[in-house]
């Protein structure tokens, strides 16, 4: 009966003992989600936090910081601005054309420079390329309001020109006149001007370079021009460039760049050169060169029939 009973008992317990067998591969799997869960929830609060609030109802304006005085150098530049600018306008052109079907005129724009007043008798310089092929300009003053004015005189081997704008009920800041003999490489340079039509625009640099040469609308030689860094685009044409004194040293021409845009080398012509030719231009109209006062024979037959070198007076001229 005992043995029976033992039999029994062993029977049981291998029962059991299968029984229970599973419970450890179960585990392991639980153990495995858990820790994949608490990964998940780990990847999502480490890479995708929960987003700010957009709105802030206690947002407040910043306290402003009092800046303090200008630098020296800040203040020189805007004193210079706010003298010279006065005397810098803006100039538009336009051409006249007929139309065909009912001969009416009309006017087209030709395109945009800079300018700027000669005097209080209302004389405007500018470069003869801003108003070459044009027949109607107007002058924008630095009060913004806009006047026509008439061509005076040009002077293309030298891209100058002279406008004139009726000055009698106009209270007119003229510029204010400096030499360029005396230059010299590496001083402060200023200009003003209307690039891409942002009338009143000022620019900075220094002089890059002296005693230059570039060629004029017909084709002669412009000499002892000056070159600088400071940004010179298509608009700035005709303005002034001026020193550290807000003086006017020259006129701005025309730049150096393959895509026509500033390109660090511009040029202008000197304003020893502008202060001889732009009285002629008031006074006359044009410019008057000196010559010899003899006419010459220019005939190849005789000067070969001659065989010899030099010149042949043909006639001279009166006194």
């Amino acid at each position: 009966m005992n043995e029976t009973s033992s039999s029994h008992e062993n029977h049981s317990g291998e029962r059991s003992s299968r029984r229970d067998a599973p419970s450890g591969p179960l585990v392991n799997g639980w153990l495995v989600i858990a820790l994949l869960i608490c990964g998940a929830v780990f990847i999502v609060r480490e890479f995708y936090p929960n987003p700010l609030p957009l709105f802030d109802a206690d947002a407040e304006a910043l306290p402003i910081i009092p800046r303090g005085d200008l630098a020296a150098d800040e203040q020189t530049t805007i004193e210079i601005f706010n003298d010279a600018s006065r005397a810098v306008v803006h100039i538009m052109t336009a051409g006249l054309a007929q139309n065909q079907y009912n001969f009416n005129i009309l006017e087209t724009p030709k395109g945009s420079g800079t300018g700027f007043i000669w005097d209080k008798n209302g004389y405007i310089v500018t470069n003869y390329h801003v108003i070459l092929g044009a027949d109607r300009f107007r002058v924008t003053l630095s009060d913004n309001t806009t006047h026509n004015a008439v061509l005076v005189g040009g002077e293309p081997s030298h891209d100058i020109a002279v406008l004139r704008i009726d000055y009698r009920r106009l209270d007119l800041h003229s510029i204010k006149l400096g030499e360029s003999s005396s230059l010299q490489v590496g001083q402060k340079v200023f200009a003003i001007g209307s690039p891409f039509g942002l009338d009143q625009t000022l620019t900075t640099g220094v002089i890059s370079g002296l005693g230059r040469e570039i060629q004029a609308t017909n084709g002669r030689v412009i000499r002892d021009v000056i070159q600088t860094d400071a940004a010179i685009n298509p608009g700035n044409s005709g303005g002034p460039l001026l020193d550290s004194a807000g003086l006017l040293i020259g006129v701005n021409t025309a730049i150096y760049s393959p895509s026509g845009t500033n390109a660090g080398i511009g040029f202008a012509v000197p304003a020893d050169i502008l202060n001889r030719i732009v009285p002629q231009l008031i006074q006359n109209g044009k410019v008057s060169r000196p010559g010899l006062g003899v006419f010459i024979f220019d005939d190849a037959t005789v000067r070969r029939r001659l065989q010899r070198t030099g010149v042949l007076i043909r006639d001279v001229a009166p006194n």
